[in-house]
């Protein structure tokens, strides 16, 4: 797929929302029945392609001048259109993408990043009080699925507040339509329901585990310090005499309480009822990072085809969706919106999901020319992102695009470290953006 052909994908999947529109506006009856200035299609390209301005700079950039429309008839326009028509247009067009593959495994990271929105005291279910004198916040948690391959996002769901994050990943394994799959995910999705879940789907997962809890803590591990051990677990809820028995053998049965969550096998069970069993199959690996850090990690990959020198190397993939959650926020701007609603926020947070895919779809079909050089080099993708928002405008041909692209370029500085900061930030204001 070319640069042109791309971009016909990208049309035709906002065609396909526009003509079914009633779906998305909030009054069918009302809402963009006339011809207007500003009308559905429209609306859904101009946040598209919006920028890190103000509204006002933003509009005067997709018309070329003077903009023919106020801010606030544009504001008015957009909350007349659902977010889910962007949540819509997001997942048609990651699936289109996805679909051309040649990988025979399609390896996917699993993590989440939080947003920080406006301050709403209203919003209870992602409002966070803060203590100790503290200005408090309002959160959305952003969990995605990332190609780390094509370094495309495939799949996501926004949550507010600090919401489960292995359900999120739970509902997102159960719609997904990819034949076969490997998840990594970091500490945090090692839970007995999540790998059932993957497993069911016929997927393959490589989950890091912490050392204490979870799925460790209840089996006899090797006293070495790097291992690779198979096991059969059988899962029940029941208590009876006879499993009380076979409970003794930690590394082949566990008991689940009614409280904690596994969707399958019954939350409720009678005496009198047979007991039932669910088999789950995994590894638990540990290897060293360093000299004095090991990582142990639950997978169901084969172990002749992936020993533990494989999975280091498929765990060290997984740091490409951290990069790209960093690109989103700083280099998209996922950090500052044109909006103070729900809807708005919501809108602008597909539509920059939708911009990263496009954007980084283009680079791949940029080639760079081979020269001596002291680095190897990549596309400055601050650059390339604000010429795909004008090429989704049309004012950019496919070659002039290309040619542009691969002139701004970056060297690739291998092996640098940065310590990550975990301070809070706080929404910016309107007025404080750059005109």
């Amino acid at each position: 797929m070319n640069i042109a052909q791309l971009k016909k994908l990208f049309l035709t999947t906002l065609d396909s929302i526009d003509q079914e529109k009633e779906k998305y506006v909030v009054d069918p009856k009302r809402d963009f029945i006339r011809q207007r200035k500003l009308v559905f299609k429209d609306t859904l390209l101009y946040i598209l392609s919006m920028g890190g301005g103000t509204i006002l700079s933003e509009l005067s950039q997709l018309t070329g001048g003077i903009p023919e429309l106020t801010v606030s008839a544009f504001t008015q326009q957009r909350y007349k259109v659902k977010a889910e028509a962007f949540k819509k247009f997001f997942h048609l067009f990651s699936d289109r993408l996805s679909q051309n593959t040649q990988s025979q495994i399609r390896i996917l990271a699993i993590d989440g990043s939080s947003i920080h929105i406006p301050t709403d005291p209203t919003d209870k279910s992602s409002y966070f009080p803060s203590p100790n004198g503290r200005k408090a916040y309002n959160l959305l948690h952003l969990n995605a699925l990332f190609d780390l391959d094509k370094q495309i996002y495939t799949n996501v769901i926004v949550q507010k507040g600090m919401d489960n994050e292995r359900n999120a990943l739970n509902k997102m394994t159960a719609r997904s339509k990819i034949p076969k799959t490997l998840i990594i995910g970091d500490r945090g999705y090692e839970s007995y329901n999540t790998l059932a879940h993957i497993q069911e789907n016929g997927w393959s997962f490589l989950i890091r585990v912490r050392n204490n809890n979870g799925v460790i803590s209840g089996v006899a591990l090797p006293d070495e310090r790097q291992f690779d051990k198979h096991f059969t677990l059988k899962l029940t809820r029941k208590q009876t005499r006879e499993t009380k028995e076979l409970f003794r053998e930690r590394n082949s049965y566990r008991f689940i309480p009614a409280n904690v969550t596994f969707d399958f096998l019954s939350q409720k069970t009678k005496k009198a009822d047979p007991t039932e069993f669910y088999s789950l199959e995994f590894r638990i690996v540990r290897f060293s990072v360093s000299e004095d850090k090991d990582v142990t990690v639950v997978t169901n990959l084969n172990q002749s085809s992936y020993p533990a020198w494989k999975l280091k190397k498929l765990y060290h993939l997984r740091w490409g969706i951290e990069t790209a959650f960093r690109t989103l926020k700083h280099t998209l701007g996922l950090l500052n919106f044109h909006a103070k609603k729900i809807v708005g926020i919501l809108q602008e947070i597909y539509a920059k999901l939708i911009v990263y895919n496009f954007t980084q779809m283009i680079i791949d079909h940029v080639s760079l020319q081979e020269k001596a050089r002291s680095y190897q080099y990549k596309v400055n993708f601050t650059v390339a992102v604000r010429l795909c928002r004008s090429f989704i405008r049309g004012k950019s041909p496919p070659k002039r695009l290309e040619s542009y692209i691969s002139k701004n370029i970056l060297p690739i500085r291998n092996g640098r470290h940065y310590k990550r900061s975990s301070s809070r930030r706080k929404a910016s204001g309107f007025n404080y953006r750059i005109t």
